[in-house]
């Protein structure tokens, strides 16, 4: 089962999620995600535990559990949203340049 952990403070790593998770059963995955750019935290992630019973006790734990100084939200992941196609294409510039005739 697909867990989402919000609430994440800044300091908080992927390992530290695997850490606390694993307290409540099998962690097969952890992930804080960062900003692509910055590598900084978005002070959110996922954690994936195989045994549907373990994650749903990790839910009813870690709700509202204070990590790091910062108190979580965590519930089922839902599945994630198909994002509309990017942005269109943009209107470019049609036809040739005007050069000059003599």
């Amino acid at each position: 089962m697909r867990i989402y952990v919000g609430g994440i403070s800044y300091s908080t790593n992927s390992d530290g999620l695997r850490d606390l998770f694993s307290q409540a059963g099998e962690v097969t995955e952890a992930n804080v995600i960062e900003d692509r750019y910055s590598g900084q935290s978005k002070g959110f992630g996922f954690v994936e535990m195989p045994n549907a019973d373990e994650a749903q006790a990790a839910i009813a734990k870690f709700n509202g559990y204070s990590l790091d100084g910062r108190a979580l939200t965590v519930n089922e992941a839902k599945p994630r949203e198909e994002r509309s196609g990017g942005g269109g294409g943009g209107g470019g510039r049609s036809g040739g340049g005007g050069g000059s005739r003599y």
